[in-house]
């Protein structure tokens, strides 16, 4: 059976796109970002939560700042991308239910009343959000380089506060003409994944 979606979109988004390590040095615009988010917000997430949040690191000041948090080796990259952002969950999420989910506004007391809770939530509902942030950034045309490999304890320090942990950050612009890219990974095959009960 066929997927629905065109090929060459599911090219795009999946067949052909890839972790970008270099990137042109063509800009992000600040349009190019709202209509990325405005396109993942309707993703679903568990009581319609939206804990990611995302910090645009823009100003060479903030770059600077942020490089000094970054693995060896995602450090070069970080610094040279065109837009960088920083995903992060935000563990007050759910004093924002009342407004995504009217039909249960008590969902934020009744189930996310106790911190830890909230913390657990917030991190596999953003971590969802994120995914579908790099598949928005690849929409866009452009490529994403989503990195782990930082001291989140010195980001979160630097940019963001004890509400919100951060959980990745991205790299994102128009691939570079030259180095962009490694060879493809090997990924497991349906069989290899799928069970049947």
């Amino acid at each position: 059976m066929s997927l629905v979606l065109d090929p060459a979109a599911q090219d795009l988004l999946f067949r052909e796109a890839r972790t970008a390590n270099a990137f042109s040095e063509e800009p992000v615009t600040e349009e190019q970002v709202q209509a990325i988010y405005d396109l993942v917000k309707f993703g679903p997430t568990a009581f319609n939560q939206t804990p990611l949040r995302i910090t645009l690191v823009r100003s060479p000041e903030a770059r600077e700042r942020l490089v000094k948090h970054m693995a060896t080796g995602n450090d070069a990259k970080t610094a040279t991308a065109p837009l960088v952002a920083i995903l992060s969950a935000d563990n007050e999420f759910h004093e924002e239910l009342p407004q995504l989910l009217p039909h249960f506004p008590q969902a934020k007391d009744a189930f996310f009343a106790e911190r830890p809770v909230r913390e657990q939530s917030a991190l596999l509902n953003s971590a969802l959000q994120a995914a579908y942030f790099i598949i928005g950034i690849r929409a866009a045309g452009l490529a994403a380089g989503p990195m782990t490999g930082a001291d989140f304890a010195g980001i979160q320090k630097e940019f963001l506060d004890a509400d919100h942990t951060p959980i990745m950050v991205i790299n994102i612009g128009k691939p570079a003409a030259e180095g962009a890219w490694f060879d493809r990974s090997p990924r497991l095959a349906f069989d290899e994944v799928v069970t049947t009960v």
